[in-house]
């Protein structure tokens, strides 16, 4: 389904593709994550163990960057993430004022557990695309999301 904005042509087929863009993306990512409410898991939580799992230890401004997400929503996913013993904060040795949040061995374990077949369910979602076509389309969304916000 596209839009039904009667506008200029040129605006049509933008709102038609950012539609079917955002209806695609919400439609495999429901089928991907449903998985994650087995394991008590928010979406952003997932993120968070994942980057910490391949990426090290980060600081919570570098998790909001990773997962997109405002800062605020990172503390508080950073807290319950912290109440179940996935994660904990240490001070930043080289910058007291910084806390850098690290895996606990519950959180590495459950992370390293539950990505391997939640990469597969992606792959699997993918699959109808060729490998050319996952190339151009992987193209195309990092130069959509790349692009300079206007003012």
């Amino acid at each position: 389904m596209g839009t039904h904005y009667k506008g200029p042509p040129d605006i049509r087929q933008a709102l038609d593709a950012y539609i079917k863009l955002v209806r695609a993306s919400e439609s495999v990512t429901s089928r991907v994550i449903r998985h994650l409410d087995d394991e008590g898991l928010t979406v952003s939580q997932f993120g968070v163990l994942e980057a910490l799992f391949h990426l090290g230890p980060l600081s919570q401004r570098e998790l909001a960057q990773k997962i997109l997400k405002s800062g605020g929503n990172v503390t508080m996913v950073i807290d319950n993430l912290e109440k179940q013993g996935l994660v904990k904060r240490e001070r930043d040795a080289e910058d007291r004022r910084l806390y850098r949040i690290t895996l606990t061995p519950p959180g590495r374990k459950l992370i390293k557990n539950i990505f391997p077949p939640h990469a597969e369910k992606i792959a699997s979602q993918m699959n109808i695309l060729t490998k050319d076509e996952l190339q151009v389309l992987g193209h195309l969304c990092r130069k959509l999301g790349l692009q300079e916000a206007e003012g």
